[in-house]
């Protein structure tokens, strides 16, 4: 039998990096999963190009990764700058939503930083925070007048134009999808893209609407939720509830939260996500300095096993390969480490998961008997996905899981899925028929052999009625 990759997923963000035909070729061969595009960075003609090409690749190569546009989402920006500005340590500041920023000529002016969000002085409190540049500029909060609030900076720093405001355990009333998602969304479901990433999700109510968007608009996409800021972590639970998976996002997150709850909030959503059979994804900085580097450091190794450890389905690159200068070999060090730490993990299932329908209840015995039988996988057959995501779940390490669906694009989006191997295949009226043609289908593409065994969970007939059973079959 042949044995996967990894059983971790791999979501790589195209860019000037990674957007050439032969780079994409080579990312989908070394097992990417998704293709993540970045509404922040990316506009509709490019979005239309290479969603074509990725979908072009995927059919030569008879592996089609799903596409994720990930939309922005609500934000707060800094003002535009003709040049960066310098500023000191405990040099004062004015930040203000309607005046352009500017350098005063005298030394004792404050200098005005203009800000994307109009009711900031409604929200901030003398004494608080407010971080620019992703965090990397720090300024409190010490007089606040009629749409002006005035701080002061914390350290020597250098600000640019349209950095990004980060303002630490405040809920701003900024709208959940904005005029721009709406029409970046609407090029992605012409697109037939496979998942759509919400960014800064703060309850299930926003993703409910952008439910209602998608459907709207008819798209059976899925929906990530991305976890960014305070108000996400303290509505996690519905949040998973409510979306096909969720993103944790350390980016933002790291600059909401304190440091030392970073990884204990990523423990926590990842555990949270396994018990409900929803796929998690951790994202960020994972391999951040071989955007430049040809080896990661050592601290990076451990993160990337860490999160394999912890039991994420996905493990997703950024900037590695977006701008990077290694985005292939990125790929292939997610693979080794990945493959390496699932070889030490002690094979057994998780109790998180809750499973209620008997159908589902039998994933449980299916996954145990492939664990234990040499040389054997899982055999599924679904068309809404919840079979294999709740299988994926389990987490049965060393045992292959194959997916069939007659379902085009749920074929796809499988493949968020840990340890999930999905196939497109018509399925028969008879479902004898189905699991012979899928059994056949393996065999051809290599995945088995004779004598291999599959544990198959589908329906079979049985004195004239469909009832739901367990099979153990030999490949012949």
């Amino acid at each position: 039998m042949k044995s996967l990759l990894r059983q971790t997923k791999v979501i790589a963000t195209i860019g000037p990096a990674s957007e050439k035909e032969e780079t994409l070729e080579q990312l989908i061969n070394e097992g990417v999963d998704v293709c993540r595009l970045n509404m922040a960075h990316a506009d509709h003609d490019w979005v239309r190009e290479i969603s074509s090409k990725i979908r072009s690749i995927g059919a030569r190569l008879k592996r089609e990764p799903a596409i994720m546009m990930d939309v922005k989402g609500p934000e707060i920006r800094t003002g535009f700058l003709d040049k960066p500005i310098k500023l000191k340590k405990d040099q004062t500041v004015e930040l203000s939503y309607g005046n352009p920023s500017t350098q005063k000529d005298g030394k004792d002016e404050p200098i005005r930083i203009k800000v994307s969000y109009e009711r900031l002085t409604d929200h901030l409190q003398l004494g608080g925070t407010v971080l620019l540049d992703n965090g990397l500029i720090s300024l409190e909060v010490v007089e606040k007048s009629e749409g002006v609030i005035r701080c002061t900076v914390l350290q020597d720093c250098t600000l640019g134009s349209r950095r990004h405001v980060n303002l630490p355990g405040i809920e701003t009333d900024l709208p959940s999808i904005t005029q721009k998602d709406k029409q970046d969304t609407l090029v992605g479901i012409e697109c037939k893209h496979d998942y759509f990433a919400l960014s800064f999700t703060r309850d299930g109510d926003a993703i409910d609407l952008f439910r209602s968007f998608l459907r709207e608009n008819n798209s059976d996409a899925q929906i990530i939720a991305k976890i960014e800021d305070q108000q996400g972590v303290s509505n996690l639970d519905e949040i998973i509830s409510a979306s096909d998976a969720l993103m944790v996002a350390r980016g933002d997150l790291g600059i909401e939260c304190a440091f030392e709850e970073l990884p204990i909030i990523q423990r926590r959503a990842v555990g949270a996500c396994q018990s409900r059979g929803k796929p998690v994804i951790v994202a960020t900085h994972l391999l951040e300095s071989m955007i430049d580097s040809p080896v990661p450091t050592r601290a990076e190794i451990s993160d990337v096993a860490n999160a394999v450890n912890e039991g994420a389905d996905c493990l997703m690159l950024s900037g590695e390969t977006t701008t990077g200068k290694h985005p292939v070999e990125c790929v292939r060090l997610l693979n080794r480490i990945s493959a390496r730490i699932e070889a030490e993990i002690q094979p057994g299932l998780t109790e998180e998961l809750k499973l209620f329908r008997p159908k589902a209840k039998m994933l449980r015995s299916a996954a145990m008997l492939a664990m234990r039988i040499e040389n054997s996988a899982v055999l599924v057959f679904t068309r809404s996905g919840d079979l294999a995501a709740k299988l994926g779940a389990l987490r049965p390490n060393g045992a292959p899981l194959f997916a069939f669906t007659d379902v085009e694009g749920l074929h796809r989006r499988l493949r968020l899925i840990w340890g999930i191997e999905p196939f497109l295949m018509p399925f028969s009226a008879d479902p004898e028929l189905t699991v012979q043609e899928a059994i056949k289908k393996l065999k051809e593409e290599g995945w088995v052999q004779e004598k291999d065994q599959l544990v198959t969970v589908t329906n079979i007939l049985a004195d004239g009625k469909v009832i739901e059973g367990i099979q153990l079959r030999e490949v012949s």
